[in-house]
């Protein structure tokens, strides 16, 4: 039982340092992460009573 824990661990430490290399190395590959920009203009009813 100890070597599933321990086999899961390290699979769980190996998939956060992958997560985190791709976060750093990813856009000089070609991700990109920036989220798209667009301007929104909603008019907003205001009640006056």
């Amino acid at each position: 039982m100890g070597k599933l824990f321990r086999a899961l661990f390290f699979l769980i430490i190996l998939i956060a340092l992958g997560l985190v290399g791709y976060a750093y190395l990813g856009p000089i590959f070609g991700a990109d992460f920036s989220a798209p920009q667009k301007e929104i203009r909603m008019t907003v009813p205001l009640d006056d009573g």
